[in-house]
């Protein structure tokens, strides 16, 4: 079985603004081809087109393989998919102590329409944790009309997720120090007054901070299209975990169409080694490739 082409890096824009991102463009790879033939051929038209967002701080460097691999097995469908790291992070410019949220959501603005003239298709967005927050904030804000959303175990809540974060700088504390210094809501008090703090090599910018404090996807209304919300859970047999299903559920309420799905693998985001997760990418290349959530 021969390989997909690579993915064309390349850097959106120039110096401050630079951002760097991995197309993926839509390929075929038919069942039979002549010896002569290569085995991967620019697809006669694109099926639709993903945005991928990806996830918080150390979060994104975890992820990435499993992100190059869903990426990979969707344009091979078909999809023209766009990696692109965000402000601050990855090989985009600027350091992650100058990151803000209103950045953050200009850049989903800037890669979604370069690759809607890349393609020619809408452009469905696609998230992994805070990288499905950002998606929803974007479409509820209305700069975004995406065709379809994809959320890959989305932090629903900024606020519990900046606490987790925070975390890590209590426990490194305790180590360092060995004592509890007044723990997160002491560093709250810290970002409050305008200091940031050095969590994990990561500088957290307070503004950031606010912006994470305030979001909460329970509170945001449902999204106009059709959302696939897919859940890593211990055992197969498990439902999807109750926060998620009650917003899932509540948009549902409001006549959106949401589709959750618990998938058992193991949490490649936060794992100590890089890992992936076969079925997950199983199960998202199948719903995606459905004609009722085709982007």
């Amino acid at each position: 079985m021969h390989a997909a082409p690579p993915p064309q890096p390349f850097f959106l824009d120039t110096g401050a603004a630079a951002r760097f991102c991995l197309y993926h463009a839509p390929t075929y790879a038919p069942t039979y081809a002549p010896t002569y033939a290569p085995a991967y051929a620019p697809a006669a038209a694109c099926r639709g087109a993903w945005l991928f967002l990806h996830p918080f701080a150390e979060e994104m460097n975890k992820a990435r393989r499993m992100a190059a691999l869903q990426a990979r097995a969707l344009a091979q469908q078909g999809f023209a998919v766009l990696q692109i790291d965000l402000h601050g992070c990855g090989d985009s410019a600027g350091d992650f102590a100058d990151a803000t949220w209103e950045g953050w959501l200009d850049d989903v603005a800037r890669g979604a329409a370069w690759l809607r003239e890349r393609s020619g298709k809408p452009v469905a967005l696609w998230g992994l944790r805070l990288g499905g927050l950002l998606a929803l904030d974007a479409v509820q804000r209305g700069g975004i009309v995406p065709p379809a959303v994809l959320l890959w175990q989305p932090v629903t809540n900024g606020g519990q997720a900046l606490t987790q974060f925070l975390r890590l700088k209590v426990a490194s504390q305790m180590l360092t120090e060995g004592a509890d210094s007044g723990g997160t809501t002491a560093l709250r008090q810290a970002l409050a007054a305008g200091q940031p703090l050095e969590i994990a090599g990561y500088t957290l910018a307070p503004a950031l901070a606010l912006a994470l404090d305030s979001l909460d996807a329970a509170k945001m209304p449902a999204p106009a299209c059709p959302v696939h919300w897919f859940e890593l859970v211990a055992d197969a047999a498990r439902p999807v975990p109750p926060a998620a299903a009650r917003v899932a559920d509540a948009w549902r309420q409001q006549g959106a169409d949401v589709r959750t799905h618990a998938v058992a693998g193991p949490q490649f985001w936060a794992t100590q080694e890089i890992a992936e997760c076969p079925a997950l990418l199983d199960a998202t290349t199948a719903a995606l490739t459905g004609t009722h959530h085709a982007a």
